[in-house]
């Protein structure tokens, strides 16, 4: 049923939907607080929401035609390894740019190491972990993984449809490298297993333990995390490593679940229902 989603349609929808929140929440002069709950609510609620509903009711299908509980278990074990290499990749990956940046951009760093203001509102809090940890992997992957990949497959080929569709979900993150590379896994989780539930997991495991960073352990592990220019330097041999080590296991990885995956014929419609 993805492939028969037009991808344009869900992007014009978000950009949409972005522009008129961003808009009308200018005009009314909310507090900071209040634009960023309404706009995830919006990109992440109401635009999936209308999107996904259409198609779904159109086809005469629901979410549980694409994502079963079937088989998950002999998968955990696996997803766990993945997130704990890609957030290794993704924490060194932030080092070694800082590294590049630091001599010729000295500025960029301490910009980039500036810490971002959390408010002490109990219930923000709870909205921005549930936010991270759980909405937004369940709206991304239908999205990225879903739509995107499905459709970029059906253009060009399997990993066309898989490079394309990760560029562009890199490109939305600030670890674009990371995110592009969280996406390729992401996408050969997805076709390996035609379980949408598989790649979501992955998702909430990491944004899970990326929330639990953020708002309970900021500092950990001391000793590779870079609180400032001097840092970049001081923790360079720890970092170094940790992005050799965990590159080569990710690459490694990419290829162990690409295996079959290549020359594998995708159908025109997923095993859905209609």
């Amino acid at each position: 049923m993805f492939e028969q989603m037009k991808a344009r349609y869900l992007i014009l929808l978000s950009i949409l939907g972005t522009i008129l929140t961003t808009v009308a929440l200018i005009v009314l002069d909310v507090s900071d607080m209040t634009f960023d709950v309404i706009s995830q609510l919006v990109l992440y609620v109401l635009v999936p929401g209308i999107y996904f509903g259409y198609y779904f009711r159109k086809h005469n299908a629901s979410v549980w035609n694409v994502l079963s509980y079937n088989g998950i278990q002999k998968w955990m074990p696996t997803l766990l390894a993945l997130v704990v290499v890609s957030i290794a990749f993704s924490l060194s990956m932030f080092w070694f740019q800082l590294f590049m940046l630091a001599p010729v951009a000295p500025w960029l760093v301490d910009f980039m190491l500036e810490a971002l203001p959390i408010p002490d509102t109990p219930l923000y809090i709870v909205f921005t972990v549930f936010t991270i940890a759980m909405l937004a992997p369940v709206v991304e992957e239908f999205m990225f993984r879903g739509v995107l990949l499905k459709r970029m497959i059906v253009r060009t080929s399997v990993w066309g449809g898989i490079l394309i569709s990760s560029l562009l979900f890199g490109i939305l993150h600030l670890d674009v490298i990371g995110a592009f590379l969280f996406g390729i896994v992401a996408s050969l989780l997805y076709l390996r297993t035609n379980n949408l539930l598989v790649p979501i997991l992955l998702h909430i495991i990491n944004n899970s333990l990326a929330a639990v960073a953020m708002f309970l352990a900021p500092t950990w592990p001391e000793s590779i995390a870079i609180f400032n220019l001097a840092d970049v330097y001081a923790k360079a041999a720890p970092n170094a490593v940790m992005l050799v080590i965990s590159a080569l296991l990710l690459i490694s990885a990419i290829f162990w679940l690409a295996r079959g995956v290549q020359t594998q014929k995708q159908p025109k419609k997923d095993s859905i229902v209609e």
